[in-house]
């Protein structure tokens, strides 16, 4: 019965001509109630989405050059001017570099374990809304998809109150129930994509402050055996 309702519906509806498209304001008003809540995720997920683009990108940028400059001053073992470098710095590796650096007179061990616990924080920092994104893209097609039992429940009480079935009766249902399902799928997808995009980006990130951090503490090693040697 069902199928045979979508297929009559199928024939009856009007083909769209060449140059022709449905508007952006008749497709919310098709979708019903439901267009509201995806157009609240599709809002805050855009929002979130060009913060962390914004937010990543100026990071980044300091990261490498903070980076760049302070490899160079700790090979060349001038730890003092290195913390002062990353005091002046706002990139996440200074405040990671600037933790190890801060105690590296008290011997290494507590010098590793000021470096991880800033850089956990800073991971942390650098992850600020993807948690956000996460969510906006399982809520969303779960959001079109309840519009599609709320538009399918539409159909089947027009055919219950008429007593019998018909295509017209039932196609603003079935137009609710495809619409939402298209919306939460559009709105899915893209911040899916981003939410991604960013990980890769924060895992970059992640990859150069350790790499240099563990330069960081294969310096203080070797200015520990140094030391070491002279006192012996």
């Amino acid at each position: 019965m069902i199928a045979s309702t979508l297929w009559a519906l199928l024939q009856q509806t009007p083909q769209l001509g060449e140059g022709q498209s449905l508007r952006l304001d008749e497709i919310w008003e098709a979708g019903g109630f439901m267009m509201w809540p995806l157009g609240t995720c599709l809002a805050i997920g855009l929002l979130i989405i060009a913060w962390k683009v914004v937010d990543l990108q100026l990071k980044g940028g300091k990261n490498k050059k903070l980076l760049r400059e302070v490899d160079e001053v700790i090979a060349q073992g001038r730890l003092d001017e290195a913390l002062a470098m990353c005091n002046d710095s706002g990139a996440p590796a200074a405040n990671v570099l600037k933790a190890g650096l801060a105690r590296y007179q008290e011997g290494t061990e507590r010098a590793m374990q000021a470096i991880e616990n800033a850089g956990a924080i800073e991971v942390a920092g650098l992850e600020r809304g993807l948690v956000w994104l996460a969510t906006l893209s399982n809520v969303a097609p779960l959001l079109g998809f309840l519009g599609t039992v709320i538009g399918m429940i539409m159909a089947f009480q027009a055919i219950e109150i008429a007593g019998e079935v018909e295509a017209t009766l039932v196609a603003g249902g079935i137009k609710v129930a495809l619409i939402t399902t298209a919306a939460g799928l559009t709105i899915a997808i893209p911040i899916n994509i981003f939410h991604n995009y960013f990980v890769t980006r924060i895992d970059r990130i992640v990859i150069d402050m350790e790499e240099s951090a563990q330069r960081l503490i294969d310096a203080l090693h070797e200015r520990q055996a140094r030391a070491g040697a002279v006192a012996g």
